[in-house]
């Protein structure tokens, strides 16, 4: 099963991941990609580079970022392979204890992917 993992911030606190953050967290990806899985990862640039395409009463309108209204922006993603919602879980909690030193505040939502043909 496939399940999206999605790492809510606090986009404007300033905070940049430390060295050894990377490090831990290269590690733990090596890990999770040659185990089959960790799909794909990736950060997000901010929301001021950004644009959200918004439909509202009929009519579809283009909002450019920063997002002001927000406060808790997607951050980053990961899409798991896992055989179950506890072992993608259990994923989430080890890359979310990498930030617990650096003393980041961060969300990470996991959600399992509807596959066609299972919704």
């Amino acid at each position: 099963m496939r399940f999206l993992s999605m790492i809510r911030i606090q986009e404007n606190t300033g905070k940049k991941p430390s060295e050894r953050m990377m490090s831990e967290m290269g590690q733990l990806m090596a890990e999770m990609t040659a185990a089959g899985t960790l799909l794909d990862t990736a950060g997000l640039a901010p929301t001021a580079n950004g644009k959200r395409v918004r439909l509202r009463g009929g009519t579809i309108s283009v909002v450019d970022g920063p997002f002001t209204e927000t406060k808790e922006v997607i951050g980053g993603y990961a899409m798991l392979n896992a055989a179950s919602f506890d072992e993608a879980m259990e994923m989430a909690r080890r890359f979310v204890e990498l930030h617990v030193a650096d003393g980041w505040e961060i969300d990470c939502e996991v959600r399992q992917v509807q596959e066609p043909g299972t919704c």
